[in-house]
Formats: C-alpha cells, structure tokens, sequence
C-alpha cells in the first residue's frame, strides 16, 4: 500500500510551492472533467427544488426528490462494467473514451426528458425523468471520475482535485444560474434544454486526450467467471487492507451533516421570501466565488499540512458551516445574512472538496479505478441523502429550520472523531491504494 507520506511529497522539488502543476494539460482536463460533473446534480438538486416550490409543490413531497440522488449511491453496482466492458464498434476509441461519449450523450437525453416534463400535471413523470438524470449522471461521473485519476500523475492528486472542484462549481453554479434567468424569461424547459450543453467539456476532453496513460488492464471479461471476478475483485482489494472496515465507516458518516444541511438551502430561501434574483446573485453568484476561494486555500493546506491535518480541518469547518444557515433561519429575510451564511458554507465546501477528494482518490487501487471510487464517492454521501430524502421535510415542519441547521451540525462529530481516531492509530496510511504511488515515469515528471 501507498503511504500517505510519500502520497504527501510526491510533488517535484521544482514544482513545490509553485503554481505550475494547475496549467499542466492534466489539470486542466481535470477542470473540464469537472464541469460536466457538476451540471446534472444542479439539474434534479437545488434548480429542482426551486422549480417545484414555484409550482406549490409540499415541501415533503418536493425533499424527497432528493431520493432520485440515490441513484448515484448505487452507481458502484454497475462501475465494473465501465471498467472492463468493451462497447461494440467505438471501443476503438478507448475503454474510458468510448464510455464517455456514451455516457455524456445518455446525460444529454435525460436532461431534455426532464425539461420535458410538467410538475402541475404530472409529478409522477417528473420523478421518473429526475431518476433518469440521476443515473445518467452517476454513470457519467464513474467515467469522468476513473478519467480523472488515472490520467493525473500522483503528485497532481491535490491540485486536480482542486481543478475538479472549480470545474464542478462552474458546472453546477453555471448550469444553475443560466436556468433561472431562462426560466423566468423563457420557462423552465428552455432552461433546462440549455443546461444539457454542459457535458461536452468532459466529451471533448477525453477525445482530445484520449485513452489515460495510467490505467492498468487487469483481464478481459470474456466469460462469466471473468465477470464474476471483475464484479468482486475491486471488493474484495479493498476490503483486504487493514482498517478497511473503519475507513468505510467514516466514508459513510463523515459527511452526513453537511449533505441534510445543503439539500435543504432553497427550501429555507423560498420560505424567507428572497427572490429568484436573489437567489442567483448569493448563492449562485456570490457562492460561486466562495467556492473558489475555498478550492485555493485547500490546495494550499494540502500542501502545507499535508493530507491528513488538512482533511480533519476541512471535518470541523463542514460542520461548524451549518451553524451559519440556523443564524440565517433566526435573523429571517436578510441579504446580508444570506452572503455570511453562504460565503461560510462555500469557503469550507470549497476547502473540503480538495482534500476530502485528493484522500479519496489516493485510496483507488489502479486496477479497479472506476469501481473503488464509484464504491467511496457512493458511500460519501447516501446516509445523508437518504436522511434527507425520508425525514428533512417532516424535521423542518416539526421542529423548524433553525434547530434543523443545529442538528445537522450535531450529526457530524461523529466523521471527525473517528478520522482524529485514524490518524492516531495509523489506519488512514495503512488503507492507502496504488493511485498514490510514484511509479518510474511518474517520478521523472
């Protein structure tokens, strides 16, 4: 296994401390990977949600389309077949670019399907299209995600990670902000016909770059016993590694918290009266900036403090964000407030995304890249969206936002408990993968 250390300093002296590895062409891939990443959750997360308060839709029924994000909690189900499955015909392209060009245009499709699609006459039809942008989207990000790391050498782990977070933030703060100006000039399913156009950076990045020089062949699956060992070897690499149970957990805890918290941002915004326009210039606009100041300074820390400080940092800020949304909820209609509590949220999110990512790629065994990551960006985040999906509505009616807020601040002690645990025991270095390592030409780079 990769230790962390050498995960940590794996940087050239001549590049350490410099800004240089953010314009390598795999960083910007990176960039433009994340770009398309970001769009399809925007489409059925916080553009849904508005989109459905405008049409009076119950608050109940309207958080428990976050279920459709379960989809991309089980995407690590079907990830083996992205990473052994020849397609017919295009496969010449590559096993990772044919995937992606499949993948992106299947985003394209369900994404026109739900602009279709009308809440006042047909909710049904709207969760079935929402569902369908899901998996589309889950299936786009295990390529985009398996692309990703394969093509940045180890020492870019930190700054690709950062390139990726800008990249999602402009997708997903683009994607959204261009559908609510045109869904107030031009309605919503124009908004939405012109939001699909975001999955062509990461389309026109892989067939620019072609196939990743890191990607590692492990066999061909021509019969069923090669399936079967496709399906349960990255399961079984993983859960082989010592303290593989404990990583797994903190996976599923760690970001409970800040997953209730955020889905829930628009329905506190509709319910304090701020307008469409002010939704846009806070927590699109001014958001969006945060993020990126975010991303800096945890591309920062990862350098300095190294993984693992910096990842218990990005823990506790997380956390502690939430309690800006309670103050928000307390003070009532304030723009003023609104910017601190969504500045706060975005700088920790943004800080958060780097590291958190960078210590969740360097855990990818090289063999079953798409798999494992599938597997760790699944577990992420299913606890609290399934908390969300299930309880939120009926938690915000029952005891009101601001003890909401406070209470998903509450539930995340537990991911930053057990990571200081981890870190004082070892098992965050011993449960490191291959994707951290420094092979001959990575280290020559």
């Amino acid at each position: 296994m990769a230790d962390a250390i050498e995960v940590e300093t794996a940087i050239p002296a001549r590049k350490r401390g410099s800004i240089a590895p953010y314009f390598e062409k795999e960083s910007l891939a990176a960039f433009a990977l994340g770009v398309s990443s970001g769009f399809p959750f925007a489409m059925i997360g916080a553009t849904l949600t508005t989109r459905l308060a405008q049409d009076n839709i119950q608050k109940s029924t309207i958080t428990a389309f976050t279920l459709a994000f379960l989809v991309y909690n089980l995407k690590f189900l079907w990830a083996w077949i992205i990473d052994g499955v020849r397609l017919p015909v295009i496969g010449g392209l590559g096993q990772r670019v044919s995937w992606m060009l499949v993948t992106g245009l299947l985003v394209i499709a369900a994404t026109i399907n739900l602009a279709l699609a009308d809440p006042a006459s047909d909710l049904a039809g709207v969760v079935l299209a929402a569902v369908l942008v899901g998996a589309a989207g889950a299936s786009f990000d295990i390529v985009i995600d398996a692309y990703r790391i394969e093509t940045l050498k180890p020492y870019q782990l930190g700054t690709g990670s950062g390139m990726s977070q800008y990249g999602w933030r402009v997708g997903s703060a683009g994607a959204g902000a261009l559908a609510l100006v045109l869904a107030d000039r031009h309605g919503w399913s124009t908004a939405y016909m012109a939001c699909a156009t975001f999955a062509m950076p990461a389309i026109a990045t892989a067939l620019l770059l072609g196939e990743p020089k890191r990607r590692e062949v492990v066999l061909e699956r021509r019969g069923l016993r090669e399936v079967w060992a496709s399906i349960v070897g990255p399961f079984v690499e993983f859960f082989n590694r010592s303290g593989a149970m404990l990583v797994l957990a903190f996976i599923l805890v760690h970001k409970i918290g800040d997953t209730l918290a955020n889905l829930t941002f628009r329905l506190l915004f509709d319910d304090l009266g701020f307008s469409n326009d002010e939704i846009a210039i806070y927590d699109v606009g001014l958001g969006f900036w945060a993020y990126l100041i975010g991303v800096f300074i945890g591309g920062i820390a990862y350098t300095k403090l190294g993984l693992k400080r910096s990842v218990l940092i990005a823990l506790v800020l997380m956390a502690v964000s939430n309690l800006s949304f309670a103050a928000l909820a307390a003070a009532g209609h304030s723009n003023l407030g609104m910017a601190g509590a969504i500045g706060f949220e975005n700088v920790a999110s943004g800080y958060g995304g780097v590291v958190v990512v960078a210590y969740f790629s360097a855990l990818c065994d090289l063999r079953f890249t798409a798999s494992q990551y599938a597997l760790i960006s699944a577990g992420a985040s299913i606890v609290g969206r399934f908390l969300t999906g299930t309880t939120a509505g009926s938690l915000i009616e029952a005891f009101g936002y601001v003890n909401f807020y406070l209470l998903t601040t509450i539930v995340a002690v537990p991911g930053i408990v057990l990571f200081w645990w981890m870190m004082r025991t070892g098992l965050v270095d011993a449960a490191m993968g291959t994707a951290g390592e420094v092979g001959e030409g990575d280290a020559r780079s």
